[in-house]
């Protein structure tokens, strides 16, 4: 009669021991978690490195801006130049830098479906207009694949301050393959084996007064 309770007691501790196994595996969430990596966000001081060891944008985006800072009678230097006086930590090669890391995911995030992704990277209106266009491809059981080649230039073209909010446009050159699939996997749009040449021009803005340092992503148009 002893035989039951004695396989109950048996059972009982190896659930318990196959739990705290799995907990040592797994881990738990204890709200300490790293978050997603913002990609406008300043890099964390580091150790002094050689002269050599700093950021290094492209030929291209380098010498744009370049030419903003030689042309100082230009809108766009003007609007950099209000950016700064409201906010001294704005840095030019710094933001471009960000921007091109937030294209790649944005771009690639709406490939997916990734809302989660898009949503701290865009505005109200512009996360809006990407979720009905995912959620319009998804009623009609369609998947867009993406493969960012390449983003050959990010070149800041307009910069403004109106009021407290600061907005930075960037004309991005890029290099895609873009193919629509319909459920059954056909090709409805584009072609998987040609890479296009793509420009955009997308506007980030942030409030200049705001404890938040993020930008977001408030307007795209295709050039």
């Amino acid at each position: 009669m002893d035989f039951p309770f004695l396989d109950i007691v048996f059972f009982a501790m190896l659930a318990i021991f196959l739990g705290l196994r799995l907990r040592n595996v797994l881990g738990r969430r204890t709200g300490l978690e790293k978050r997603r990596p913002d990609p406008f966000k300043p890099a964390e001081p580091a150790a002094p490195q050689p002269a050599d060891n700093v950021l290094r944008l492209p030929e291209r985006d380098r010498k744009a801006l370049e030419n903003i800072a030689q042309d100082a009678d230009t809108p766009l230097a003007r609007g950099v130049k209000a950016i700064h006086q409201a906010d001294p930590s704005f840095d030019e090669a710094g933001f471009v830098g960000g921007a091109r890391g937030a294209f790649e995911m944005i771009v690639t995030a709406f490939a997916k479906g990734d809302l989660s992704t898009l949503r701290p990277l865009l505005a109200d209106g512009v996360f809006d207009n990407f979720k009905r266009a995912i959620d319009d491809r998804a009623s009609r059981g369609e998947t867009l694949e993406t493969t960012l080649v390449g983003v050959n230039a990010a070149e800041m073209v307009d910069a403004d301050l109106d009021g407290s909010t600061a907005k930075v446009t960037i004309r991005f050159v890029s290099e895609q393959v873009n193919v629509t699939r319909s459920a059954d996997g056909k090709v409805v749009d584009g072609d998987a084996n040609k890479v296009v040449t793509i420009t955009d021009v997308w506007t980030f803005a942030r409030d200049v007064r705001s404890r938040d340092p993020n930008w977001a992503l408030v307007e795209t148009r295709a050039s």
